[in-house]
């Protein structure tokens, strides 16, 4: 595959419409939690997008495939995916939309800081530090407010929840990007990923409490299927496939935008109470995670020449 020194037209409005599916996936998340329990609805969907993700490979002739030496990294590649979403579909549960896609989407914050660590040429300067400092401040600040918010607008848990969820995702990429998943198609990583958290997340859903079905009516399997063949099976594959075309400052660039579209559909599709504490830390978070993903002078140097 052709890696991009930086962004064109087809990428640019790829990762816009990405941003746009990942700000509407927590307001579906939401909506479903209704009617399944989260964190056996979270398995389901892993199990069904095995299904759809291995009848794609075998239709485009490239079948499920254990590479030998990628085994490790694929487990773990898994149990990431399993935590990440065990978290965001409780934290969903627990708190809004709002809150938690503030919190969530700060992905980019703990990236940055597992990448100055593990991966070379990534290491922070002074504008990046800057700008985790700024967007640490807002994450806390969504955390923190909560006088005002209004009865049953979110909880503490929730909160946490969503930040261990984030801290998780951050670890994913990581992994894809420092081991030997590199250099499998995306397809394959998404396959890992959906292959071992079906049965770990499954395998946890007793442990939350109350029914598997919470009297889901055609309106939350009609999520569930969307969640199954547009996000997971679609639109993650998509991602990962934008991560290794362009460079990875490029595609974490656009996730400013996600949280912004999934706080107004939260407060326009729900109802969600959204206040001081809501914009303040969103406008941190946003700023922050510019600074962080503005490529330097000899990343702008790199990609002119």
């Amino acid at each position: 595959m052709e890696r991009k020194a930086g962004l064109d037209g087809f990428g640019t409005a790829a990762l816009l419409g990405v941003s746009l599916l990942l700000g509407f996936n927590n307001v579906v998340i939401k909506a479903v939690n209704d009617g399944l329990q989260p964190v056996f609805f979270a398995g389901l969907r892993s199990a069904g997008a095995i299904l759809c993700i291995g009848l794609w490979m075998w239709l485009r002739g490239r079948p499920p495939r254990f590479t030998p030496g990628t085994i490790p990294a694929g487990l773990v590649i898994g149990l990431f995916f399993s935590a990440e979403f065990l978290f965001l579909f409780i934290a969903l549960d627990l708190t809004t939309v709002v809150r938690a896609s503030i919190i969530f989407y700060s992905m980019p914050i703990w990236l940055a800081l597992g990448a100055h660590v593990m991966i070379p040429g990534e290491r922070l300067t002074g504008r990046r530090a800057l700008g985790l400092v700024i967007a640490l401040a807002g994450v806390g600040w969504a955390i923190s407010a909560r006088a005002g918010a209004g009865a049953g607008a979110g909880s503490l848990i929730g909160d946490f929840c969503a930040l261990a969820a984030a801290m998780s995702w951050a670890a994913l990429v990581l992994t894809s990007r420092t081991t030997r998943l590199q250099t499998e198609s995306p397809e394959m990583q998404i396959f890992w990923q959906v292959l071992v958290s079906a049965p770990v997340l499954l395998a946890a859903a007793p442990f939350y409490g109350g029914p598997f079905l919470r009297d889901p009516g055609a309106l939350h399997w009609a999520g569930f299927a969307f969640q199954t063949v547009g996000v997971v099976s679609a639109g993650f594959i998509f991602w990962f496939w934008l991560l290794a075309r362009y460079p990875s400052w490029v595609v974490a660039s656009f996730s400013f935008l996600t949280p912004v579209v999934a706080v107004m559909l939260g407060w326009l599709l729900l109802s969600e109470p959204v206040g001081l504490s809501v914009f303040g830390g969103l406008a941190l978070v946003m700023a922050g995670i510019t600074l962080i993903n503005r490529p330097g002078r000899a990343r702008r140097a790199a990609r002119a020449g």
